[in-house]
């Protein structure tokens, strides 16, 4: 039977130390839910622990063929540019290594699970049902990106967390680099006839970028005493995530159609959406672009306009 290749983990990459020891917990509980399977992890930015670091470690272990996932909700500019052009660096550090990519990790069910719990505790920690929902607005803030289909991802992710739960709305919003700007979300979910609203980060854990929400967040309330507004709690490392990852790999590492081998996974350089594993010499490049759009999601209807 053929080995299977390790998990490698691909984080972007952040400045606080919170975020950076929340990626480094997840890494290990995934190592330790999977003792047979090689898994390790890094960033692509100049924060530790580097992914270089992280693919040294495994090949000095014997490993030689990777399944890396990229540990984000959405494809971006950094995922489709970034990642695998440091995979390629580790290819010429490493002759001999191959890697296939796996999709980003959202907006899927079960992360929309978490999500739904995550408003159900910031509403008082009860289950609520489509009728104790319904006087209430949720603004899911992302965290802002100059390549459109980033933020276009929020936007599904908003849509989906809409259908069928009974939410007033669901608005979208960013923290930064695209609008709307988080008082501007509020503002529109007030003008839209919102009482309670409920911001909820579209984030996998805590970091510099959920803080500066929160404190958006708090100083928009006290600007606005008459709205009730609460915040939730960051997606975190949940079971329903952990197992998605675990997901991600298998499709990456071609578990899901046959005997578990690199045959069909994903291309790490086109939107890691489809192809063939990772060459030497591929270019790398994602792409980079600005402008926004914003929708906003009613009880009678949905409707979305673009500025």
């Amino acid at each position: 039977m053929t080995t299977p290749p390790a998990l490698l983990i691909a984080g972007h990459g952040t400045r606080d130390e919170a975020g950076a020891a929340a990626f480094r917990d997840f890494v290990q509980e995934l190592a330790r839910r999977n003792p047979e399977l090689p898994v390790a992890g890094g960033f692509v930015e100049p924060s530790p622990p580097p992914l270089g670091d992280a693919v040294t470690g495994l090949v000095e272990r014997g490993v030689n063929r990777f399944a890396a996932v990229p540990l984000t909700l959405a494809p971006t500019a950094r995922a489709e540019g970034e990642i695998p052009a440091a995979l390629t660096r580790e290819q010429e550090r490493h002759p001999g290594i191959s890697y296939t990519c796996g999709r980003p990790l959202g907006p899927h069910p079960s992360l929309l699970k978490v999500l739904g719990r995550r408003l159900d505790e910031a509403l008082g920690g009860a289950a609520r049902t489509p009728q104790d929902r319904a006087d209430v607005t949720v603004l899911l803030v992302g965290p802002g990106s100059t390549a459109p289909d980033a933020n276009a991802e929020v936007h599904r992710a908003a849509r989906l967390l809409w259908e069928g739960r009974g939410y007033a709305g669901v608005e979208t919003a960013f923290v930064s680099l695209a609008a709307p700007d988080v008082p501007w979300g509020l503002d529109r979910c007030v003008l839209l006839g919102a009482k309670r609203i409920v911001v909820l980060p579209y984030f996998l854990f805590t970091g510099a970028l959920p803080e500066r929400l929160l404190q958006q967040t708090e100083g928009w309330a006290a600007a606005h005493p008459e709205i009730e507004v609460r915040s939730a709690e960051v997606i975190g490392p949940e079971e329903e995530l952990l197992d998605l990852v675990m997901e991600r790999y298998r499709e990456a590492a071609g578990a899901d159609d046959g005997p578990l081998g690199l045959g069909h996974g994903l291309d790490c350089g086109h939107s890691l959406g489809r192809g063939h594993s990772l060459s030497r010499g591929h270019d790398g490049q994602g792409h980079d672009g600005q402008g926004h759009d914003h929708g906003h999601l009613h009880q009678d209807g949905s409707h979305a306009h673009s500025h």
